[in-house]
């Protein structure tokens, strides 16, 4: 089995795969006749949002701890990078300061 370490990535391939999963669950019910195939030519857009549709609400229960700690990595980040700007900021003002002191 693959561990996937990156918490976004592991979410977007767990929910791929709840997705998949609906996709062959829906298709196979299709093709029993437990749910509707489609009408006419549409079968090829039916399945697909139909298990969209179930999916959408599995993963959102199902995948509630993978989803939190995609986003603590994502507020994690913006942390970061802000205060990556704000001792960039300080070492600007810093610099301005000096220059206007070497000037002056």
């Amino acid at each position: 089995m693959i561990t996937v370490k990156n918490p976004t990535l592991r979410y977007t391939l767990m929910r791929l795969g709840v997705f998949l999963g609906c996709l062959v669950v829906v298709h196979l019910l299709a093709l029993a006749g437990v749910v509707p195939s489609g009408v006419g030519s549409s079968n090829a857009l039916w399945i697909p949002l139909l298990a969209l549709v179930i999916s959408a609400p599995l993963s959102f229960i199902l995948l509630r701890g993978q989803r939190d700690a995609m986003s603590e990595q994502i507020a994690d980040g913006y942390q970061r990078a802000r205060r990556n700007l704000r001792a960039n900021q300080s070492m600007e003002d810093e610099a301005d300061e000096a220059a206007r002191r070497a000037a002056g």
